[in-house]
């Protein structure tokens, strides 16, 4: 056996971990916006599109109620909570977010019982204060009581500049999130719960004499919106994060801070058309293009081929003139033989110049069967010359 291919061996006993730049620059997009702070996100991805003081915390209004509904959602879909249990509207949540606190209500009377299901209609559509409060009480006790069950969930998430002091986003000096963590949060109800995700796109709710019409002002326009949640308060500003469908891509988009409704629903769409107008897909592999090789130990031959079920591609700029990407093969080797053509044996992580984090999986693209004995005693052998030497 040739040297290089028992130091080759010796190499391939670690984690196999193959970095693939690709020469590149920043994408300069060239476009602002008057919010605050803004994010535009590819949601497959993750890849930041666009951003602008995205991490800075901000009063974030009702676009809290997220987090709420984050909370709720969790105790919808582990049993802790039915949609059709009862929840009663105390005089609390009557007074502090009901008809007598002048906010957005959903004006359910004093100690009336009303299902969880209508409470989030009336949270989701309506941004009713004292339907979020009503729901805080009822599964957890008391709001203070529920607010200790959004900062646990909302750290679980990993919202890293979020702070909640209430369940409604009524002003509170607490009550802060950055656009980033409202981005996630976003995208973390829509793959989480998508049996629920369904209450953000409901253009109208009817309750009792009343008739809401959903105020997210861009569901009604030919963009694919299907969500989230609007905010205003004074010391807010406008803002909204929302959501879009088209062509089998998802943006999620944050504004913040604009001064009045108009603009925020200006901004919103402009940074939603500018994203699907400006990005592109890069093919890094083509369909059956092996990427890469695994170390197979005992096996006829040292290293199985590697490729993906189709084309491998990340999102990109069309405006960027060069791009940069880095890919790591991982698996937990080396591999035991017999391994067999199409069986999944590692992945491909994909880092991009636009944040993006993808993640593929690889198979085998040819049978390896277990070696004789020679090809065993030549591994054990590469395997002793590994810790020799440090490796």
């Amino acid at each position: 056996m040739r040297l290089q291919d028992v130091v080759r061996a010796v190499l391939g006993l670690l984690l196999f971990v193959w970095i693939a730049p690709l020469p590149a620059a920043q994408a300069q997009v060239g476009l602002q916006t008057d919010a605050r702070a803004a994010i535009l996100v590819d949601f497959d991805t993750g890849a930041v599109l666009f951003q602008k003081n995205a991490d800075e915390p901000l009063p974030p209004a009702s676009l809290s109620k997220l987090m709420t509904l984050a909370v709720v959602f969790k105790a919808l879909k582990s049993g802790e909570l039915k949609l059709d249990q009862e929840f009663q509207v105390s005089e609390n949540a009557w007074r502090t977010g009901g008809a007598p606190s002048r906010t957005s209500a959903m004006f359910v009377p004093i100690n009336t019982r009303e299902p969880v299901e209508s409470l989030i209609r009336g949270i989701a559509v309506q941004s009713g204060n004292d339907a979020s409060i009503a729901m805080a009480e009822g599964l957890s006790g008391s709001e203070a009581a529920f607010v200790e069950r959004m900062r646990r969930e909302a750290a679980s998430i990993g919202l890293t500049n979020s702070s909640f002091g209430n369940s409604t986003g009524l002003d509170n000096p607490q009550q802060l999130m950055s656009a980033r963590d409202l981005a996630r949060l976003s995208s973390y109800l829509i793959r989480t719960y998508p049996e629920y995700y369904g209450f953000f796109s409901e253009k109208e709710f009817k309750y009792r004499k009343h008739r809401f019409f959903n105020r997210n002002p861009l569901l009604s326009e030919d963009l694919g919106v299907d969500g989230l949640k609007t905010g205003h308060t004074k010391a807010s500003g406008y803002g909204l994060a929302v959501s879009s469908l088209r062509d089998g891509r998802r943006l999620v988009a944050v504004v913040l801070g604009l001064p009045t409704a108009l603009k925020r629903k200006r901004e919103a769409r402009r940074l939603l058309h500018w994203g699907y107008s400006m990005l592109s897909q890069a093919i890094l592999f083509d369909e059956g293009e092996i990427v890469g090789h695994a170390r197979v130990w005992g096996g006829q031959q040292f290293y199985v081929p590697l490729e993906a079920e189709g084309p491998v591609s990340v999102p990109v700029l069309k405006s960027a003139a060069k791009q940069m990407f880095s890919a790591s093969i991982q698996y937990a080797g080396p591999l035991k033989p017999p391994v067999h053509k199409g069986d999944k044996v590692a992945e491909l992580d994909i880092t991009g110049s636009l944040g993006a984090q993808h993640k593929v999986p690889l198979y085998a693209a040819e049978d390896v069967d277990e070696g004789g004995i020679v090809r065993q005693g030549l591994d054990s052998l590469a395997i002793m010359v590994g810790r020799y030497i440090g490796l």
